[in-house]
């Protein structure tokens, strides 16, 4: 099947319980019993939550997904259940080929703890992905005995990176991202690190069609206490795939339909063995993940006499119960920003940047949004008034931008 041809397939199959990145392990329950494919309870977790494997194909070539080791990096998730109803209601020959050539195991929640809070540790404040080696999680103990009893030849180790990661030193957002995991300090190519590098050929490839300059890689540094280097230190080809920033669409339904493409046809690659042509050089040219964005930068504003950029996040807060989240802004940097990008940029060349206070329609107008100071302050709340001539043109309130 063709990227184009599955990407149509996709609208009419996607799992429609999904519409954003806040469900619980409840809500996967039903799912998950539900669905025609083979599954088994592995283990629970601290709290005694139930950890699903679910499984299909009948191949030869062994491979295992898993999602939700942090508990709020839940794009990739959705996308799995999308491929459970892809192979439950396809019958052609993309999917008997990989049926007949794959036996595919996925574990789409392993930190069901940290998705009832939409954090990402486990309920025991523990980080997994550094608990490979000390297996101090029940979590971390229950995957690395499934690892060891599946053996794996391929593992795709899923998650949710940073909005501000850009693909590159440059304004455009690691949409996804990529990595090859090292299994030594010395970052080695060895056979199993070589034909997951060259995987991940296989899916850039593709999403250059459809997010251009739009894919990052992530640096290679070996971290010992990680599972991903050591799935990949105990000879599992270990392919790392972050779902990253789209604008503003903060829930990543497009991202979640890029997983969808993307794992599908490495699948389809690892079935017919059509990647073994694939270079270093080609992964080194996918560019590094750098972190030099901000959610809003204002640049070239005049604040106390002197010409200064302004950058700001915008951090998601959680609700009492993790079910929905409100924006909480943050001034994250003030000076030359000359090296950094925004998300959105505002270019305030000729405004002056002065405090809300004195003007009280706008306080009026946006109390129920402001909450903190009302001026710029470092590390505080974004709330100022940027002016032309003594006049307000402009309020930032909580890191957003409105025209006055």
């Amino acid at each position: 099947m063709s990227p184009t041809e599955i990407l149509t397939l996709f609208e009419e199959i996607k799992e429609p319980f999904f519409t954003h990145r806040r469900f619980k392990h409840r809500d996967i329950l039903s799912l998950i019993k539900k669905s025609s494919l083979q599954k088994e309870v592995i283990g629970r977790s601290f709290e005694g939550r139930e950890i699903y494997k679910l499984k299909w194909g009948e191949g030869a070539i062994k491979v295992l997904l898993w999602s939700q080791m942090h508990g709020n990096e839940a794009t990739a998730t959705m996308a799995l259940f999308d491929l459970f109803r892809f192979f439950e209601n396809q019958n052609n020959g993309f999917v008997d080929l990989l049926k007949g050539q794959l036996e595919i195991h996925f574990v789409p929640m392993l930190n069901p703890d940290g998705a009832e809070r939409f954090t990402r540790r486990t309920a025991q404040q523990i980080d997994m992905n550094r608990d490979a080696l000390a297996l101090a999680c029940p979590e971390s103990k229950l995957f690395k005995k499934l690892h060891e009893e599946l053996k794996p030849d391929f593992s795709f180790n899923l998650h949710d990176q940073d909005v501000r990661w850009a693909a590159g030193h440059s304004p455009n957002q690691a949409s996804i991202a990529f990595l090859a995991t090292a299994y030594d300090e010395a970052c080695n190519w060895n056979e199993t690190r070589t034909e997951a590098m060259q995987v991940i050929c296989e899916m850039n490839d593709i999403l250059q069609n459809f997010i251009p300059g739009k894919v990052g890689r992530f640096s290679d540094e070996f971290e010992p206490r990680a599972f991903g280097d050591n799935i990949q230190k105990w000879g599992s080809r270990l392919i790392l795939i972050e779902s990253g920033g789209n604008g503003n669409q903060r829930e990543k339904m497009e991202l979640r339909k890029l997983n969808f493409l993307i794992i599908l046809k490495a699948f389809e690659a690892i079935a017919k063995q059509s990647f073994t042509n694939r270079t270093l050089k080609e992964y080194e040219s996918i560019p590094l993940n750098t972190k030099c964005l901000f959610d809003l930068l204002i640049k070239n504003a005049e604040y106390e006499g002197q010409k200064i950029d302004v950058g700001i996040y915008l951090n998601e807060k959680n609700n009492q119960d993790a079910t929905d989240y409100t924006l909480e802004s943050c001034v994250e940097d003030i000076g030359d920003l000359s090296t950094s990008f925004g998300i959105e940029t505002f270019d305030a060349d000729g405004y002056v940047i002065e405090a809300l206070d004195q003007f009280s329609g706008i306080l009026t107008k946006y109390k129920d949004q402001i909450d903190g100071l009302t001026r710029l302050s470092f590390e505080k709340k974004a709330n100022f008034a940027l002016t032309k001539n003594g006049k307000p043109s402009f309020a930032v309130i909580n890191g957003r931008i409105y025209p006055i």
